[in-house]
């Protein structure tokens, strides 16, 4: 099929309301563009900064939706790729961005933390792609970035997250898989592995202030990167310049997997 160049792009994101997420929609914001902005919605403060997030892009001439649910469950991302549909047509792109840092050591951790971790970061990512395959892989400007986790890659005292590290390092391996099935039609699946990154204020994640200030000298640049720092690498991975790179993993890190 030929290339859909002349319409707006569609784009779905999950973890939009903050942090990366709504970096990289804030990056997207534009008049060419319609956005499909997923956050989990759990109380009145994270479906206000969803919703505040979306008018920033709308200020910026996106088309913008938003949904909430839980991606834990079955059926949620499918839901969302089929109201994307139904809202702006085809999807274009899809940036998976939703997810946690669990900090529960290995011995402490009870099952149903495990597999929500996996239900959120990997099966969800899975049920996502796929029922967006038949878009994504319609021509070569299909995209799709999934936002990992140094945690998959580095092992400290002190520092392993079993359960989001071992589901970031399962959505790694679905993100391969999908860019060789998706490689036949040009479009790509490719991989972000974030350091340590400065959260939205009055945001802390699984570290109490202290412990950021702590892990923010963690890498040798000794900071923190920021969402938008992150957000550039995916907006080039959407871009039809990355046409080329397909099944790569990019760490933002400022050297920390390094280490």
């Amino acid at each position: 099929m030929a290339e859909n160049s002349g319409r707006m792009r569609v784009s779905i994101i999950t973890g939009g309301g903050s942090g990366i997420g709504a970096a990289v929609a804030r990056r997207l914001a534009s008049a060419d563009q319609c956005l499909m902005l997923h956050g989990q919605g759990a109380d009145e403060a994270a479906l206000a900064r969803l919703k505040s997030v979306a008018a920033e892009c709308e200020r910026a001439g996106a088309r913008v939706e938003v949904r909430t649910g839980d991606l834990a469950k079955a059926g949620t991302a499918s839901e969302l790729v089929n109201a994307a549909r139904a809202s702006f047509g085809a999807i274009d792109a899809v940036v998976h961005a939703a997810g946690f840092a669990d900090r529960r050591g290995f011995a402490k951790l009870p099952r149903e933390g495990l597999e929500r971790a996996f239900a959120v970061m990997a099966a969800a990512f899975h049920e996502l792609a796929t029922s967006a395959f038949p878009d994504l892989s319609r021509d070569r400007l299909g995209r799709v970035v999934a936002i990992s986790s140094f945690g998959a890659h580095r092992f400290v005292p002190d520092g392993i997250y079993p359960a989001s590290a071992s589901a970031k390092a399962a959505l790694e391996v679905l993100v391969k898989s999908l860019a060789i099935e998706l490689a036949p039609s040009g479009a790509t699946a490719n991989i972000v592995v974030p350091g340590y990154t400065r959260k939205d204020p009055g945001l802390f994640g699984a570290l109490d202030a202290r412990a950021w200030e702590v892990v923010a000298k963690a890498n040798p640049q000794s900071r923190l990167a920021e969402p938008d720092e992150v957000a550039a690498v995916v907006a080039f991975l959407l871009s039809k310049d990355a046409g080329h790179v397909t099944g790569a993993l990019l760490p933002v890190d400022g050297g920390l997997t390094l280490m």
